[in-house]
């Protein structure tokens, strides 16, 4: 008689009878249950037994494996009639296995958490702005893990955990499925400051001066942070905090009135001067702000000469010292305000501490006195980088080009413009987006900051909008999946055929954007049966566009279809190799066939978006961790294809691969047509070697090309370095620090060397996976 029973993972144990009884009771009873009938567990007894009887005539000498005894029952149902019970005994045996392949999954995921370190654990190095060697970085790698699972053992349908699993898809953030949050979203600081907010740890009162403003601005960024997996945006930043410089301004000229009134009159104190302007500005109907209109001026000078008895050459020159050092002390004010900004934003953590938000700012068109004064300070701010002259790696700055406004000499911001390429020069940032681009200007309503096209420093982009106002504040992603182009092109291109199977691409393609569509109305189902109470900061604040009209236990299906729900793809350039045989950079065929699969990709989003009365929409993934996932995945699964998986990654999105030598102007000319297809977001970089801070002209000859061929989104990638011991920031050659001659190699401290990998993947490349390593190593320069 068999005793022992051998384990999947090699171990012996008792045989158990009792075991095959109720596995075959179980599922005739599920079969039963769904018939409305009884079950008769002497059947079950009597099935369990001749499955005994065959194992024991079968493996004399021997111990049966758990496959074999299962395989056994199977055939003995099957024989007896029972083929029902059978097919729920797979599937039944098919849910135990899922189960436990997923508990042995996250057991070594823990493991390998809990005992390497970040240098030798990929898995503590997936989000570079997470020092996975910290005790809450490593609390964080915990959650992740465990959430992932769950969700993939518990609410994710079979075929979506599948499909993510073999890698056809990424279902992306599946870490936070089952909480429910949306990706991002882009905060109306205006519409928020207004009358003040709460963090739900206490009430802020409106902001009545620029430092306030700043301080507050981080706050809404961090607070939001917690509501949400991806990142944070302040989609007009110079238009928001404006109202900051103007209060700012008041009360220094009101203190610069009193001062001068005081010294030139010879008085001791000067009362009343708050009113006396606040009466100035009633009866000239003009506001007494950083550009001194004239109507103003000369009442409050007529004010002045009554109440105080001045005379009127006297009180010109009290004007005008008040008007010069009230500018002044704001300018400085502004400057240190927007210091402070950007070393919260580097220095405050959410997520349990674990890491500092995704944080992103557009500004650049606001071409008053008081908003110019704000964009211009964020960039010096920027320029002069943290403490110790470090490159900030957050907020993500985007300036807004736009002609008439910034582009060109005479424009109102052009100044700025020019600032903005000397600052992107030295610390990679700001990035630039491109307002007149065809599929952004057609938003664009002047005067209404709202309708300008912004993006998120990883580069969402959010604008069209069938739910309801087509604006950019108080929006953002939902949720996106994206799927593995070059598997496709493997399978149906020239790897095993003379010739490509374009009919089978195209059916298979759309079969997975028929699955991701399905599992992207099902995570909004999930989202939307949340409330209110669950984000109380994102909704509870009234953040998100429509949770204004909600109460606290209110569900959220209504308000989130103001976001998008999107597809992404990785790849393209290696679907094309497997499928030409060359990629888009290299033939201008490959870039036709590119052009019409991800033109076929837009037009199911807008079809699914015509169908379903949703924002569907399509994005060029940004692809931090997942281009060495997929490659890792394909590369067991079919071998190493030259030009396909014979690296450690697959190219970001649309992109021309990192290691093909080619002009930059012929970069931006190949990826230009797909920002017009991508309508959920999309970039372009540009690959520079040395110091551009040299050649500023060049520089911005880049900046213009972007935005003459329709890009619109673009950066200009360079070399950050800098030496922790001196100081020294710029690009160093080697192991030898140009400034003081220091050997990186003597002593512990290495030099700093910031790169970017993505929008908000920016940081020191010994933080990054080893897919996103090899990615940096192989990139050639664009001359």
């Amino acid at each position: 008689m068999i005793d022992q029973v051998c384990k999947r993972d090699g171990r012996v144990s008792l045989f158990k009878k009792d075991k095959i009884t109720n596995a075959i009771y179980l599922a005739a009873e599920q079969v039963a249950s769904r018939e409305g009938k009884q079950v008769d567990q002497h059947i079950a007894i009597e099935l369990a037994n001749e499955v005994i009887s065959i194992i024991n005539e079968r493996f004399v000498g021997s111990i049966p494996s758990v496959e074999d005894i299962q395989d056994i029952v199977v055939r003995t149902l099957i024989k007896n009639g029972h083929v029902k019970t059978s097919e729920q005994y797979i599937l039944y045996r098919g849910e135990r296995s899922r189960i436990r392949d997923s508990k042995s999954r996250l057991m070594n995921s823990i493991k390998e958490i809990t005992f390497l370190d970040a240098d030798a654990a990929d898995i503590k190095r997936e989000n570079a702005n997470i020092d996975g060697n910290t005790a809450m970085g490593t609390m964080l790698q915990y959650g992740s893990t465990v959430s992932k699972e769950f969700c993939k053992t518990n609410i994710l349908k079979p075929e979506y955990t599948h499909a993510h699993d073999c890698g056809d898809i990424h279902i992306h953030d599946m870490d936070f499925l089952n909480m429910g949050t949306l990706t991002c979203c882009q905060i109306d600081v205006k519409k928020l400051f207004k009358g003040g907010f709460s963090t739900g740890h206490g009430f802020l009162r409106e902001p009545n001066d620029i430092a306030s403003y700043a301080a507050l601005a981080a706050i809404a960024i961090q607070s939001n942070q917690n509501d949400q997996h991806g990142g944070q945006s302040i989609p007009f930043f110079d238009y928001g905090l404006a109202d900051g410089v103007k209060k700012t301004f008041k009360k220094s000229y009101v203190n610069h009135l009193r001062k001068a009134i005081q010294l030139f009159e010879n008085l001791e104190e000067v009362n009343g001067l708050k009113e006396l302007v606040q009466e100035a500005e009633a009866l000239s109907g003009t506001p007494l702000q950083l550009t001194l209109a004239d109507t103003y001026k000369a009442m409050e000078k007529k004010l002045l000469m009554s109440r105080f008895s001045i005379e009127e050459l006297l009180v010109d020159k009290i004007q005008s010292f008040s008007y010069k050092e009230a500018q002044l002390e704001t300018n400085q004010k502004t400057y240190q305000a927007m210091e402070a900004f950007i070393h919260n934003l580097n220095t405050m953590h959410s997520r349990a501490g674990a890491q500092v938000p995704f944080s992103s700012v557009n500004f650049g068109t606001d071409t008053s006195a008081e908003g110019r004064m704000i964009s211009k300070n964020l960039l010096l701010s920027l320029e002069s980088g943290l403490g110790n002259g470090e490159t900030p790696i957050f907020p993500i700055l985007i300036f807004k080009v736009k002609e008439g406004i910034s582009l060109n000499p005479g424009d109102p911001n052009y100044d700025l413009f020019q600032l903005a390429c000397r600052v992107s020069a030295k610390r990679l940032f700001p990035n630039f987006s491109f307002l007149d681009a065809p599929f952004n200007a057609e938003y664009y309503v002047e005067g209404k900051p709202e309708t300008e096209a912004t993006y998120m420093g990883c580069r969402t982009r959010v604008l069209g909008n069938n739910c309801g106002s087509e604006i950019v504040s108080g929006r953002g992603n939902l949720s996106f999946t994206t799927v593995n182009l070059p598997r496709l092109g493997i399978k149906h291109g020239l790897v095993y055929a003379q010739e490509s199977n374009m009919e089978a691409f195209f059916e298979e393609l759309d079969e997975k954007i028929d699955l991701v569509i399905e599992q992207l109305l099902e995570r909004m189902e999930v989202q939307g049966n949340k409330r209110v109470k669950n984000f109380p900061f994102l909704m509870g604040q009234h953040i998100w566009q429509g949770s204004e009209n909600l109460e606290w236990d209110d569900q959220l299906s209504e308000v989130i279809k103001q976001g998008t729900l999107t597809i992404g793809f990785i790849g393209l350039a290696e679907c094309l190799v497997a499928l030409t045989g060359k990629h888009h950079g290299e033939s201008a065929e490959s870039q036709e066939l590119g052009l019409q699969i991800i033109g076929h990709m837009r037009k199911r989003m807008d079809d699914a978006a015509s169908k379903y009365g949703l924002n569907f929409s399509l994005i060029a993934t940004p692809a931090e961790g997942l281009s060495g996932r997929f490659t890792a995945i394909d590369k067991e699964k079919f071998g190493v294809i030259k030009g396909i998986t014979d690296r450690e990654y697959y190219t970001n999105s649309f992109h021309v691969p990192v290691y093909y030598k080619l002009n930059a102007f012929d970069k931006i000319k190949t990826e230009a047509p797909y920002h017009e297809l991508t309508n959920a977001g999309h970039i372009t970089y540009i690959e520079l070697d040395g110091n551009p801070s040299h050649n500023l002209e060049a520089f911005e000859s880049i900046i213009r090309a972007m935005k003459e061929l329709g890009i619109g989104y673009g950066s200009i990638n360079h070399p950050v370095d800098r030496d922790p011991i001196c100081g020294y920031s710029g690009v160093i050659e080697g192991e030898i620090c140009p400034a003081c001659g220091r050997n990186e190699n003597e002593g512990d401290m290495k030099f700093d060397r910031i790169r970017r990998i993505t929008g908000y993947l920016v940081g020191t490349v010994d933080r990054f996976n080893n897919a996103k390593k090899a990615e940096v190593k192989d990139r050639v320069k664009h001359t």
